[in-house]
C-alpha cells in the first residue's frame, strides 16, 4: 500500500457551505432527477435562517442541492435547520429515496490523498495476487475506519477499485419455464435474510432467549434459499440463478503511474488546523498496521512516497 504525500491548506472559514443534500436516484434521467427529486429538495430548503443561497446538479441517477449560509453563520446551526427540512421533505419524495447530508467540511477540506497498492511480488494467504477487489476491500474495511477515528478528519472518500458484492444472475429461460419472475427472486432472498426474536421462558429461574437466527452467512446460503415446492420437491435459488461473488458496475477510476489503484482523500472538519489534520492522518494507519506474517506472506504495507498526483476520473 502507497500513500501519497498530502498537501497542506488553510480552511476557508469565510465559505459557509455546511454540507451538500445528495440524493440517489438510481435509473432517473437528469431531466427526471431534477423534476422530481432536485427541485423539491431545493424548494424545501428555501427560506432557512441566514441562508445565502442554494445551487444544485442533476445528473442521471444523482441529485446534488448544495447550500450556502451567510458569513458568521455557525455550520452546527446550519447543518440542523437543513436535517430538519431534509425531514419534512422525505415524503414528497419518490419511493426508496433517502436525502443525505455530506461532510462537515468546505470546499478546501480536500488535505490529504493517499493510493493503496501493492507490489508486484505480493501474494495473499493462498498465494493468489492482490486484486483491484483485494485493495477495495482493504480500503473500505481496514484503512477507512483507521482513519475516521483521527482527530479533525469528517469524511474518507475512495474512487478506484471494485466494491465486493454477491450477485444472484437469474437464468430467464429456467424462470420462465418454472414459473417464477425476478420479483419471486427477491422476495425469497430478502425474506430469508433475518433474525426473529420469540421472546423468552423461564426455567429454574432462569430466563433462556429465544431466536431464530436466519441470516446469510455465506454464498452457499443464498441458493439453499426455497423458492417454492413442486410436488414436495423443494425449487431453490441455485435451480434459477447463478450466485457468486462479481466486482461492482462503476463509471469511473484511479490510476497512477500507469497502473490502476485505490485513491482515498481525507476531508478535514470545518475550523481545524490543516497541518495537523494531515499529519495526524499520515501516521494514523502506521500506528495500526501489523507486520507480514512469520511465514513469508508478501502483503500490501503502508509506505510514503511522493510519486505525482493520482489521476482519477468521476464516479468509482
Amino acid at each position: 500500500m502507497e500513500l501519497q504525500a498530502p498537501a497542506h491548506r488553510r480552511d476557508a472559514r469565510h465559505h459557509q457551505r455546511p454540507g451538500q443534500v445528495n440524493t440517489g436516484a438510481p435509473g432517473y434521467s437528469p431531466l427526471e432527477s431534477e423534476q422530481r427529486v432536485t427541485f423539491v429538495v431545493e424548494t424545501a430548503l428555501a427560506g432557512m435562517p441566514k441562508l445565502d443561497y442554494t445551487r444544485s446538479i442533476s445528473r442521471y441517477g444523482l441529485s446534488q442541492v448544495t447550500v450556502v449560509f451567510k458569513d458568521g453563520t455557525d455550520p452546527y446551526f446550519a447543518r440542523q435547520q437543513v436535517a430538519e427540512r431534509i425531514q419534512q421533505v422525505k415524503s414528497q419524495l419518490p419511493a426508496g429515496m433517502e436525502p443525505e447530508m455530506g461532510p462537515i467540511a468546505t470546499g478546501m477540506g480536500e488535505i490529504f490523498m493517499y493510493t493503496i497498492d501493492a507490489a508486484a511480488d505480493a501474494r495473499k494467504p493462498d498465494g493468489t495476487p492482490y486484486t483491484a477487489t483485494d485493495l477495495r476491500t482493504l480500503q473500505d474495511w481496514v484503512v477507512r475506519p483507521q482513519l475516521r477515528t483521527t482527530p479533525g478528519v469528517t469524511e474518507v472518500n475512495t474512487i478506484g477499485g471494485y466494491a465486493r458484492q454477491i450477485h444472484i444472475t437469474p437464468d430467464p429461460a429456467r424462470l420462465v419455464a418454472l414459473g417464477f419472475t425476478l420479483h419471486d427472486v427477491v422476495q425469497a432472498v430478502a425474506a430469508n435474510n433475518q433474525n426473529t426474536g420469540a421472546g423468552y421462558i423461564e426455567r429454574n429461574g432462569q430466563q433462556f432467549l429465544m431466536r431464530a437466527p436466519g441470516q446469510i452467512a455465506d454464498v452457499d446460503a443464498i441458493g439453499d434459499i426455497v423458492l417454492d415446492r413442486r410436488g414436495g420437491v423443494p425449487i431453490r435459488v441455485r435451480d434459477v440463478a447463478v450466485i457468486g461473488e462479481g466486482p461492482e458496475l462503476r463509471t469511473g477510476a484511479a490510476t497512477q503511474d500507469g497502473r490502476e489503484v485505490v485513491l482515498g482523500t481525507v476531508f478535514m472538519l470545518i475550523g481545524a488546523n490543516s497541518r495537523e489534520v494531515a499529519q495526524a492522518s499520515a501516521a494514523r494507519p502506521y500506528r495500526s498496521r501489523q507486520e507480514p506474517a512469520a511465514r513469508g506472506d508478501r502483503q500490501p504495507r503502508l509506505r510514503p512516497h511522493r510519486a505525482g498526483r493520482p489521476h482519477h476520473q468521476d464516479g468509482g
